[in-house]
């Protein structure tokens, strides 16, 4: 009894954090109820996820520049640039298609170091430096491609954002074991690193998560990781893009949680002041999160040409905006200092099974944007409550 006690009042704590995951769940469970089992089909799954890859790529890199008190507000015309230039690489320049992916990676650095340049060196505010950027990027999409589409793209290109894995067993059989092989791997990989963390944190004294929450997570997650396993071995197999995905999940969480880096990024949104005076180089930190920001918004822009199989003038549209607000209703906090790489991805996902959920019902558009809206004021809301409560209770 005791340690449920115990567990209850550490969920009580960390609600912000423990609620989005809930909200997932919940919200995953209401549509598989309302759309009569159509959402959690093992084609529809994995279209979630092609479908929401290049906002979720975006969202690891936005809530990173919103941790340090910052915002992007260029990552979708930037994302549309550099598809038009591997499209005119590939096209007009004869470049083979992993030298255009390289060629565009190249060019988001470029730009992410163009923006960073002002808002590191020369201080001018991130919203007004990624508002210009939004403006021109879009301009230079619709000058490279002439206002016209770029289309085709060589097969290995478009493999990136809607490729599989290749099926050893030719499609001939029930699973594809490429897939449950990764996904074991994934489970054991993730409850062993969890384990490991525990104990090292039981040892330093610091350890604060009941052992009846922390089982009851641990479990949560394995089931939640094999059944998408499952799903996917079941239709074709593993998305490409979803090893990309969670290799930048992997790397990401590791910097933000165990870098001097990530801590620097923790501390800047924390306290500029008292960052500087640490001697914390908050000017280079600054120009390196653009600079990251740009690589990123560039894959998603190549996952996102290669899935539609075409660079067009109108791509990357309110893809910002979606990142932002995975990144927001993730847990990531208005004035900085706050959020995580996995709680982005998890707003990422809520607004992916929103949208996918409410296309399988046949809610239009408009009904669509308003929903998503009042969904992700609702969780700054709550964030913002929960702050003022706990300010409140300190006193």
């Amino acid at each position: 009894m005791a340690s449920i006690n115990e567990a209850i009042g550490f969920l009580a704590s960390r609600l912000r954090q423990i609620g989005i995951f809930i909200a997932l769940l919940v919200i995953v469970i209401l549509f598989q109820v309302l759309t009569g089992g159509a959402l959690l089909q093992p084609n529809n799954v994995s279209n979630i996820i092609v479908q929401n890859s290049y906002i979720l790529i975006l969202a690891i890199g936005m809530v990173m520049v919103i941790i340090a008190g910052h915002i992007d507000l260029s990552v979708g015309s930037v994302a549309a640039f550099v598809g038009a230039m591997t499209g005119v690489m590939i096209q007009s320049w004869d470049f083979p298609w992993w030298a255009a992916i390289l060629g565009g990676l190249v060019v988001g650095a470029l730009v992410g170091a163009w923006q960073g340049y002002w808002i590191a060196f020369v201080r001018i505010p991130a919203f007004i430096v990624t508002l210009a950027g939004m403006l021109i990027f879009r301009g230079l999409t619709q000058i490279v491609l002439g206002s016209r589409q770029i289309t085709p793209f060589p097969t290995e290109y478009r493999a990136l954002g809607g490729g599989f894995l290749p099926d050893p067993s030719g499609g001939t059989s029930y699973l594809e074991w490429v897939t449950v092989g990764l996904g074991v791997l994934a489970t054991l990989f993730l409850v062993v690193g969890q384990m490991r963390q525990r104990a090292a944190r039981v040892k330093l004294n610091v350890e604060d998560e009941p052992l009846a929450w922390f089982i009851t997570k641990l479990a949560f997650m394995a089931v939640l990781i094999l059944g998408v396993t499952y799903l996917l071995s079941s239709f074709r197999g593993t998305p490409i893009v979803l090893v990309v995905l969670g290799a930048l999940v992997v790397v990401y969480s590791a910097v933000m949680n165990r870098s001097v880096f990530g801590r620097h990024i923790y501390a800047i949104g924390g306290n500029l002041h008292a960052a500087e005076l640490s001697g914390i180089k908050t000017k280079w930190v600054d120009f390196y999160l653009f600079v990251n920001i740009g690589v990123l918004s560039a894959l998603a822009g190549i996952v996102f040409t290669g899935r539609l199989n075409s660079a067009g003038p109108g791509a990357g549209n309110l893809f910002e905006l979606d990142a932002i607000a995975a990144a927001f209703i993730g847990g990531a906090a208005v004035q900085g200092g706050i959020g995580t790489i996995t709680g982005a991805i998890t707003g990422g996902l809520i607004m992916g099974v929103l949208n996918n959920g409410m296309s399988l019902m046949g809610v239009g558009t408009d009904y669509q944007q308003f929903i998503k809206g009042m969904v992700l004021l609702i969780a700054v809301a709550f964030d913002v409550m929960n702050k003022r409560r706990a300010a409140r209770s300190s006193k």
